[in-house]
């Protein structure tokens, strides 16, 4: 007979702003060490600022003060497949500058940066009391359109309103865009 022991799991979706109200506390139960403010503050220094968005979604972590960022290699695939040739296969070989002059640029690549989230659920959800569902649902995506405009005015950035808790909450999420993405390195497969 086996004995299985309990099995936990603690995963799912944590919202940088909400961590100290839901997750924090059982967070430093187990050993955590950082505040919720070393994790997401708007006005300051935080883990906030470390970590992008590669491309279209993957995940990349800021290392130097000189903007050297690092993301998986399948995030990257492309852009070194981009640049290899018969003479220089970087997939196979690798790939190092040795000085910010051999750098590759990579087109249409962009790195996001998290500026700042807020609740903006009141907003999204103004003016649809009694309406049916349809029409709700028409007013939601004018309000978010709307807001979202507003947030993403300055130009380089780009603001998402994203709903959350099956749309009984909705957040504002505001990224600044970096468009000078070059590839430094790549080890060799």
């Amino acid at each position: 007979i086996l004995s299985i022991g309990q099995l936990l799991a603690k995963e799912g979706m944590w919202i940088p702003i909400l961590l100290e109200k839901y997750n924090l506390a059982e967070m430093q139960e187990m050993g955590f060490k950082l505040s919720a403010q070393d994790i997401y503050d708007v006005n300051n220094a935080s883990m906030k600022d470390a970590v992008v968005i590669f491309g279209g979604g993957c995940t990349g972590e800021l290392i130097s003060n000189e903007g050297l960022l690092i993301t998986n290699h399948h995030c990257g695939y492309r852009q070194i497949q981009t640049h290899s040739t018969v003479e220089n296969d970087y997939l196979t070989n690798g790939f190092w500058a040795m000085n910010k002059d051999e750098e590759l640029s990579n087109k249409k690549l962009t790195v996001s940066f998290l500026e700042y989230m807020e609740d903006v659920t009141e907003s999204v959800l103004k003016d649809t009391e009694g309406l049916s569902q349809e029409e709700t649902q028409k007013k939601i995506e004018e309000n978010s359109a709307n807001i979202e405009k507003d947030a993403g005015k300055e130009g380089k950035f780009r603001a998402q309103i994203k709903p959350l808790f099956y749309g009984n909450q909705y957040f504002l999420y505001v990224y600044k865009i970096y468009t000078d993405v070059r590839l430094v390195g790549a080890p060799p497969s």
